[in-house]
């Protein structure tokens, strides 16, 4: 019987062993990437560039308010010329004439004034007469008084 369950067990080994235990796993090619259709090329526009040729004025004066001020500018290509001007709070003008004769010269301005200043005398208005505070003294702080209770009386 031993004999029996050796054989059997030998046979059962046997019959679990693969056939040929050397051969290569199997081929299972990848997959073709994916690869869109490219995106057609399209050439950035182009422009004509222009140099800029403008001309603008304008003036505000608002006597109401005190403002008197303007300008005034003219530009064709790099070159531009223009002139500003503002009322002072010392009742001058002041005038600013400037100009770009090309892109590397740069911003040349000149400066004038017009008119004389004037200072009103300065007056100084009188304070206010205010008495000094009268500070009183602290009050004490607030302590209570004491809570005496009767000792507890035990009856028997």
């Amino acid at each position: 019987m031993k004999t029996f369950v050796a054989l059997s067990a030998l046979l059962a080994f046997a019959m679990s062993a693969p056939v040929d235990p050397y051969r290569p796993a199997p081929y299972h090619p990848a997959p073709a990437p994916y690869h869109p259709a490219p995106a057609p090329y399209h050439a950035a526009p182009s422009y004509k560039e222009e140099p800029a040729a403008y001309q603008y004025q304008y003036a505000v004066s608002d006597e109401y308010a005190g403002l008197n001020f303007g300008a005034d500018e003219a530009r064709d290509g790099y070159s531009t010329q223009g002139k500003y001007s503002v009322a002072l709070p010392d009742g001058r003008i002041q005038t600013v004439n400037y100009d770009v004769a090309d892109a590397y010269s740069g911003y040349v301005a000149d400066v004038t004034y017009s008119g004389e200043p004037k200072y009103e005398p300065y007056h100084p208005a009188p304070a206010p007469y205010k008495p000094a505070p009268v500070y009183h003294a602290a009050p004490a702080p607030y302590k209570p008084a004491p809570v005496y209770r009767p000792a507890p009386v035990y009856h028997a």
